[in-house]
C-alpha cells in the first residue's frame, strides 16, 4: 500500500510519482514497506514475516507476487517463496463504512514443519502525522488515553495477557498535530483479536512511517504441518478529516452493518451481583425482581453464585449445573417469577474457567492448563480450562446449552476473570469463538454479553459471537466518564453496558447523586446494578422516571451518529447523538472536577445544516438539579421559543448553567417544522 486517506479521484494515477530516491549509504534499491515487510526486499525494520521450517534452512523467506486481482473495493494479492515452500494470500476490502479490512493466510506448502514466529501487516501513515493516540488502564479503570509525539520514535503495544486485556487496547490513532475529537485528520488501526497481540507505530525506519500490526506468538505455538494454514486476526483501518469523531463514526457504522442482530430494542437490565453477590436466596431475589419491574427494567439476569458449590470465588467453577442446596426446585420457579412481571432471564457463566475445588477438576484435573513439570499459578482462586481440548469444548458445550434448553433463559454473561499466564494463546482465543459460535447457533434466540472482569474483551474479533460488553467492572459514574469516552471510540454506545450503581460505590466508595450516575449511563445499554430493596419509595420512584426517560431516547440514542464536542476546559466533557436526519440531537455536558474559571465557555454542536433552526431544552433526571451556586441561570432554559440556526450552534454554541464537580447536564435540541 502506498495510500489510504481520503479519495484520489478516478483518474489515472503513475506509479513513478511514488518512487523515492536511492540514497547513499544504504541499498542500492530503496527498500519498499509492504504489506508484509521482508528483510529480503532490503527491510531493515521489523519484519512481517518470522518463522523457520525445522529443518533450519532458509530462516528468512521471500515472499514475491503471483498474482494479482483488484475491483473498485476489494484486492486479493498472491506470494509465493518457491525455495520455502511458503505462500501467502492478502485480503484488502473497503466496506460501505469506508473501512478498510485486511487480513492474510499463510500457507506451508513444503514437505518439513514451518514453525511461526508471527505475520504482521504495514500500514503506511504519512509524514503528517506526528502524533499517536494509544489506550492504557486497569481492572476498573479501562481505556485510559494516552496521547505521544511520533516524532522518530518508536511506540510498541504489546499484550501478553491472553485476553484483549485491561491494561492495553489493540487500538490506535495516528494524526495531524494537536488532532482532537472535531478537528485534524486521524488515521486509526484496530486488531480484532481477543488474545495477545503486538502493534508497533514506527516513524523511524526508512523514513517509512508506518503501523504494523499483528497476532503476538509465542514460539511453538504455530507449527504449520505440510499443507496447512495460518490465518492472521483482521485489520481494521480508517481514515477521517473530522478528528476522531470521524474515525470512530466509521466504526460505528461498520460495527451496526456488519453486527447481524434482531432489531428490537436493548432491554434495560437488572443485573443482581452488587444487589446480592454470592447470597442467593428465592425470597430476597423474587423481592429483588418486584421492584425491578416497578422501575422499568425488562430483562433480570442472575449472576455468579446459582451453580454447584458456589457460596464464593473459591470453589465451583467447571460444575455447570443448578445447586441444589440454595435452588431445590431449579431455577423455574424464579425464571417464572421474572418472566409473570414482564422481563425475560439471563444468567452469569465463566466457562473458560475452573476452581481446584470443583467435582470437573477432581475428575479431570488434565483438563484444566498446565505442564507436570511445573506448580500452576491460580489467579482469583482458579485455574483456566485447556480450550484446546476436545472434550473441554464438548462438555462445555454440552454444560450450557443443557441448561438454555430446559430453561427460558434470553441472555448469558459470559465473564473471564484472569490472565493465562504460560499459555497457547492462539488455540485458547480461537475455541472461545468457535464455542460461542456453536451456542449461538444451537440457541439463536440468547444474547451473549463478552465480561473479562470488566472491559478485560472488548474487540472485534469477540463482536462476531457477541451482542454487549459489560464495559467495566467499576460502575463509579466519574470514572465512568472516561471509561466510556474511550470505549466508544471503537464501539458504537449501545454495545456498551452502561449500568445506574447505588449512591456510593463499592471499588471507589464515592459517592453521586442518582442524576449524575443516570446521565453518564444514559449513552449506552442501559442497566441498573443497585440493592433495589434499599431503596426509600421516592428512590424507587426517582428511578422509574430516569428508566421512563432512558426509554423514550432510546430510539435515538442506539441508533444515532455519536459525536464528541471539542471544549477548551478539559474537566468538561460534552458528547451527543443526532439523528440521521439531524432532527433531533441529545448532548450530555459533565463537569468532572472544580475549574479556576467561573464560567464554562459555550458548548459548540457542530455537523447540522447551517440554516435549520433548532429549539433547546433541558432534560433533567431526578429531582436534584446539579448547578452551582447561582443568582440566575441562563434564559434559555426557561424559555421555550428560544431558537438557534446549526451554524449558530456550531459557531457559537448555547451558554451552559454553572455545574457542581461530577454533575452532568442534558439538552434536546429539536430542529423547527419548516
Amino acid at each position: 500500500i502506498v495510500y489510504w486517506g481520503s479519495s484520489l479521484g478516478d483518474g489515472p494515477i503513475d506509479e513513478a510519482m511514488f518512487l523515492r530516491p536511492v540514497l547513499s549509504g544504504g541499498s542500492d534499491l530503496d527498500p519498499p514497506l509492504g504489506l508484509i515487510p521482508q528483510q529480503r526486499d532490503g527491510w531493515s525494520g521489523l519484519p512481517g514475516l518470522e518463522g523457520f521450517h525445522l529443518g533450519g534452512k532458509n530462516l528468512f523467506a521471500h515472499l514475491q507476487l503471483t498474482s494479482f486481482d483488484c475491483s473498485a473495493t476489494k484486492a486479493i494479492i498472491d506470494l509465493a517463496d518457491n525455495h520455502t515452500g511458503l505462500a501467502a494470500q492478502v485480503s484488502l476490502e473497503i466496506n460501505d463504512a469506508e473501512v478498510l479490512v485486511i487480513s492474510a493466510k499463510l500457507t506451508n506448502n513444503s514437505s518439513e514443519k514451518f514453525v511461526l514466529g508471527s505475520l504482521r501487516l504495514a500500514l503506511p501513515v504519512p509524514a503528517s502525522a506526528e502524533e499517536l493516540l494509544t489506550y492504557t488502564g486497569r481492572w476498573g479503570l479501562e481505556f485510559c488515553e494516552r496521547r505521544t509525539s511520533w516524532l522518530d520514535s518508536v511506540e510498541t503495544v504489546t499484550n501478553l495477557r491472553g485476553k484483549t486485556s485491561h491494561e492495553k487496547w489493540p487500538l490506535v490513532f495516528a494524526g495531524t498535530r494537536a488532532f482532537s475529537d472535531e478537528v485534524g485528520e486521524v488515521w486509526g488501526c484496530h486488531l480484532g483479536w481477543s488474545g495477545n497481540y503486538e502493534i508497533v507505530a514506527d516513524s523511524v525506519t526508512d523514513h517509512h512511517r508506518h503501523i504494523l500490526l499483528g497476532e503476538r506468538l509465542f514460539l511453538g505455538e504455530v507449527v504449520l504441518e505440510s499443507g496447512q494454514s495460518y490465518e492472521t486476526p483482521k485489520i481494521y483501518a480508517v481514515h477521517s478529516t473530522f478528528g476522531l469523531n470521524g474515525a470512530s463514526q466509521k466504526f460505528h457504522q461498520h460495527v451496526r452493518t456488519r453486527a447481524k442482530r434482531e432489531s428490537a430494542p436493548r432491554p434495560v437490565i437488572l443485573n443482581t451481583w452488587e444487589a446480592v453477590y454470592f447470597n442467593h436466596d428465592f425470597t430476597t431475589l423474587t423481592k429483588l425482581a418486584d421492584i425491578a419491574a416497578e422501575v422499568g427494567v425488562e430483562r433480570f439476569v442472575l449472576d455468579d453464585g446459582w451453580f454447584k458449590g458456589r457460596r464464593n470465588d473459591k470453589a465451583g467453577l467447571g460444575d455447570w449445573t443448578i445447586d441444589p442446596k440454595v435452588w431445590p426446585d431449579g431455577l423455574k420457579p424464579l425464571i417464572d417469577h421474572v418472566e409473570n412481571l414482564g422481563m425475560d432471564f439471563g444468567l452469569w457463566f465463566e466457562p473458560e474457567m475452573v476452581n481446584p475445588d470443583s467435582d470437573l477438576y477432581r475428575r479431570h484435573p488434565d483438563w484444566a492448563l498446565h505442564d507436570d513439570n511445573y506448580q500452576q499459578l491460580t489467579g482469583r482462586n482458579q485455574l483456566v480450562l485447556d480450550m484446546s481440548r476436545h472434550e473441554v469444548v464438548e462438555y462445555l458445550f454440552k454444560s450450557i446449552s443443557d441448561l438454555l434448553t430446559s430453561n427460558k433463559i434470553s441472555f448469558i454473561k459470559w465473564d473471564h476473570n484472569r490472565d493465562l499466564h504460560a499459555a497457547k494463546a492462539h488455540a485458547q482465543t480461537r475455541a472461545t469463538y468457535d464455542l460461542l459460535a456453536r451456542l449461538r447457533k444451537a440457541h439463536p434466540h440468547v444474547q451473549f454479553e463478552s465480561c473479562a472482569a470488566g472491559g478485560g474483551r472488548i474487540d472485534f474479533g469477540v463482536l462476531e459471537h457477541v451482542d454487549r460488553f459489560w464495559t467495566s467492572d467499576s460502575i463509579d459514574a466519574l470514572d465512568r466518564v472516561g471509561i466510556q469516552r474511550g470505549a466508544s471510540r471503537l464501539m458504537p454506545p449501545e454495545f456498551l453496558g452502561m449500568h445506574i450503581g447505588a449512591e456510593t460505590n463499592s471499588i471507589t466508595r464515592r459517592s453521586h447523586e442518582l442524576a449524575f450516575r443516570a446521565t453518564t449511563a444514559l449513552f449506552g445499554w442501559l442497566g441498573v446494578e443497585m440493592n433495589l430493596l434499599a431503596l426509600t419509595p421516592d428512590e424507587i420512584a426517582e428511578l422509574r422516571e430516569v428508566v421512563t426517560k432512558y426509554k423514550s431516547l432510546r430510539p435515538l440514542l442506539h441508533s444515532g451518529v455519536y459525536f464528541n464536542v471539542d471544549h477548551p476546559d478539559s474537566r468538561i466533557v460534552a458528547h451527543g447523538v443526532r439523528d440521521k436526519d439531524c432532527r433531533h440531537a441529545i448532548v450530555s455536558v459533565t463537569r468532572t472536577q472544580n475549574s479556576s474559571t467561573s464560567h464554562i465557555d459555550p458548548i459548540r454542536v457542530a455537523g447540522l445544516p447551517p440554516t435549520a433552526r433548532y429549539s433547546i431544552a433541558p432534560v433533567y433526571f431526578g429531582e436534584k438539579r446539579n448547578f452551582a451556586l447561582h443568582r440566575k441561570l441562563p434564559d434559555w432554559l426557561s424559555n421555550p421559543t428560544f431558537m438557534l440556526t446549526g451554524r449558530q450552534l456550531e459557531q457559537l454554541g448555547f451558554v451552559c448553567p454553572p455545574l457542581l464537580p461530577a454533575s452532568s447536564f442534558v439538552v434536546a435540541i429539536e430542529r423547527a417544522r419548516s
